[in-house]
């Protein structure tokens, strides 16, 4: 299934771009479902359909969404919904974990009292991502479109899975887990259920969802569409963004400079702010193209209302302030600029995370990793034990070290072309010797 996670700057239309781009996958016969996190109403108002809202009944923990809206044939939208999600997990947590309750005295909460805590939204994101890919052959959808956070919350959300992977592993490592054997004796000999079984058990269970979630993430079949409304303030916040994702291994499939304003008009004011959007758009062109293609999608002068609006299209205001050139209406005219997503590919791409063996020439081994959009301003690099941690901006991972570089010690790094390289000399003691 290809998933496509639409982001980018704040504001710049990310909810339209989504419903767009899953409108074109559907008229290329692909059954999509267009999957938003946003509490309030501004799904609905654009999409033009009843609210989205979980059935009566429905158990969040298998599907963590609410009942899919048909939208137009071929394509549903549903809403992440969270708070019964929340409750469901915490309900069943508890009741795994009845037996330490009860040793310490404690009383469960009621599904009524709860409520989601910060930072649950984010879970319940990445549980969607997963359930997504989990349904039954036939059932399930060919394209999955996630209206993702602006792009700094996106790339940290991504970041989770992995990040929550390490510290259980530091808290409960497995190495640990070989003294299960003697829980039942020490449980007879306390007289009292030892609750330390059923938290290894849960422990594991996590594991086993954050790595397929984090397989979904890395996935050569999830890409990333940045949205933007070209402009000088804009430009840094997509650099920052750009590199956040490369960081995180996520592969950007489009950009998207969405609401052009028309170009030509003898307005001043109009013909300023068209000015600096071209000038914008130029840079975008520069920094990305034709790696990325970039994507223009015209200023409608209002928001979209529906996939199809009847209202007809608005009139653009051309050179001589009339109406010279008519702009297109509703998300459906939409759709054919923002285009569908690419195809699954057949077999996945080369790791571009390589190393290079320069020992015979200049003594060192390279790796190279892809962090395009970085500067060396914002750029950390720091070595801790078999693991280097990288920081780009506000973004770090920790990257455990390919099992010759463990070897070896960090004698210099550069930031050339988008590539950081990282140079390792052998480590006299450590490195097998010739005989």
């Amino acid at each position: 299934m290809r998933t496509v996670l639409v982001t980018g700057t704040g504001g710049a239309g990310r909810t339209t771009v989504a419903a767009a781009t899953a409108l074109a996958a559907a008229r290329e016969g692909q059954r999509t479902l267009l999957l938003t996190a946003d509490p309030d109403g501004t799904p609905e108002a654009l999409l033009g359909i009843r609210a989205l809202r979980s059935a009566p009944g429905r158990s969040a923990d298998r599907l963590p969404w609410s009942v899919p809206v048909e939208l137009a044939p071929g394509v549903w939208a549903a809403r992440i919904i969270t708070d019964e999600w929340f409750r469901s997990e915490l309900t069943a947590l508890q009741e795994r974990g009845h037996g330490l309750l009860d040793l310490l005295g404690a009383t469960p909460l009621d599904g009524e009292e709860l409520t989601p805590l910060p930072g649950v939204e984010s879970l319940a994101l990445l549980r969607a991502l997963r359930a997504a890919q989990t349904a039954p052959p036939g059932t399930g959808w060919d394209v999955l479109v996630v209206d993702m956070p602006p792009a700094p919350d996106t790339v940290a959300l991504l970041a989770l899975p992995e990040q929550l992977r390490r510290y259980l592993r530091r808290l409960l490592p497995a190495e640990r887990q070989a003294a299960r054997a003697l829980r039942p004796m020490l449980a007879q000999l306390a007289g009292v259920p030892m609750p330390a079984q059923k938290l290894y058990e849960t422990a594991e269970r996590w594991e086993r969802e954050l790595a397929a979630v984090q397989g979904v993430i890395e996935s050569e079949a999830t890409t990333v569409r940045l949205v933007v409304e070209p402009g000088p303030l804009a430009d840094r916040a997509l650099r920052t963004a750009r590199a956040g994702l490369a960081l995180h291994g996520c592969r950007v499939e489009a950009v998207i400079a969405n609401r052009l304003l028309p170009t030509g008009t003898s307005d001043p004011w109009l013909a300023a702010l068209s000015g600096q959007q071209q000038d914008a758009l130029k840079e975008l062109y520069e920094q990305w193209a034709p790696a990325v293609p970039v994507r223009e999608l015209p200023h409608l002068g209002r928001d979209p209302h529906g996939v199809g609006d009847p209202r007809g299209a608005e009139p653009r205001p051309g050179a001589d302030g009339v109406d010279a050139q008519r702009a297109p209406a509703g998300l459906a005219a939409l759709a054919g600029a923002v285009g569908a997503p690419g195809a699954r590919p057949d077999r996945p791409a080369p790791d571009p995370w390589t190393v290079e063996d320069r020992l015979a020439d200049d003594g060192v081994l390279l790796w190279r990793l892809p962090l395009p959009g970085a500067d060396r301003d914002g750029l950390g690099l720091v070595r801790r034990g078999d693991e280097l941690i990288v920081s780009v901006g506000p973004f770090h991972r920790m990257l455990p070290l390919p099992s010759a570089l463990r070897r070896c010690t960090v004698s210099g790094a550069g930031l050339r072309d988008g590539w950081l390289q990282v140079r390792f000399t052998p480590d006299p003691d450590l490195w097998p010797k010739r005989l």
